[in-house]
């Protein structure tokens, strides 16, 4: 697209300079005929790189930028406005151009080497940031070269950012640290005429002996918390059970009434079969005086087998 824009001011400009140098050669050979002799020989060389001279300025006038350009204009040295995009002329000798900004976004990679974090972990972080230029004037006027700035902007930022934060807090916090530092980034871009529009962490190198021992101390910690979280729970389950305890024994049959709900509760489990009779009777002492015997002889069948 850029090549097809300088396509169309070349043209223009090409065939500015042919018109120009056509109308100019009329007007010389018109001079030259009234010269004549030998006047004509010394002067048609002079005229014809007057003619060529006077061409290409003129045809250095046409400009044509695409829509994501701007051209920053001078007059007498002074900043004179901001131009395009599309179709203009520039006069020449009084104005004069700074330079072509573009205003597209601009994705730069930035690295922070060898930091050390707060709690003294060197580190490698990776960022991306995400610029355009907002204002041309000050990106021109107020900068020499906008462009290594805000990589020298970000870096320092992101070093800084490292530098403020432990080891653990970099690692878990990305969208925040993040978030922080375009903020930050953002401020002083400002002064460059430049909105950054986002920045993201892309990569975060520590040392792998490191990385194995906050796994270790975040496993510890889960559980550490997930006992916790048990012991809470039963702790809760013992004063409910004993404030119900004490609601039942207000009660008269209150545990009697409980015995037959758990009853109830147990015969719904599959294959379950309940035999009921009363513990303080003669029946009962002999069912369970039977139900000894034959464990019994069970035992010695298989020790024998």
């Amino acid at each position: 697209m850029r090549n097809n824009t300088h396509s169309v001011q070349a043209f223009l400009r090409t065939l500015s300079f042919i018109v120009t140098f056509a109308l100019i050669s009329i007007v010389f050979f018109s001079v030259i005929a009234l010269v004549g002799g030998d006047a004509a020989t010394i002067v048609a060389p002079v005229l014809l790189f007057i003619n060529i001279w006077l061409s290409s300025l003129v045809s250095r006038m046409f400009f044509v930028l695409p829509e994501w350009e701007r051209l920053v204009l001078l007059r007498m040295g002074k900043f004179s406005g901001v131009k395009g995009p599309g179709y203009f002329l520039i006069p020449p000798f009084v104005y004069s151009v700074a330079s072509i900004i573009d205003k597209r976004i601009v994705t730069q990679q930035v690295e922070a080497t060898a930091t050390l974090t707060q709690d003294n972990v060197p580190t490698k972080a990776t960022a991306a940031i995400e610029y355009e230029v907002e204002d041309p004037q000050k990106a021109i006027m107020n900068v020499k070269n906008y462009l290594n700035s805000m990589v020298w902007l970000s870096t320092e930022a992101l070093k800084n950012t490292i530098g403020g934060l432990t080891l653990k807090d970099l690692l878990s916090n990305r969208d925040e640290i993040a978030s922080q530092l375009k903020n930050q980034i953002d401020v002083e871009a400002a002064n460059y005429g430049v909105n950054v529009r986002a920045v993201r962490i892309t990569d975060i190198d520590t040392p792998s002996s490191l990385v194995e021992e906050l796994a270790v101390i975040a496993r510890a910690k889960r559980a550490s918390e997930a006992k916790q979280i048990q012991a809470d729970a039963e702790v809760a389950v013992a004063k409910k059970m004993a404030e119900a305890s004490a609601i039942l024994a207000k009660q008269p049959g209150g545990f009697k009434l409980r015995e037959i709900q758990n009853l109830s509760e147990m015969s719904k489990e599959e294959s379950a079969m309940i035999i009921i009779y009363p513990s303080d009777s003669g029946t009962a002492q002999r069912i369970a005086n039977a139900g000894i015997g034959l464990a019994g002889q069970r035992l010695k069948k298989l020790k024998k087998a």
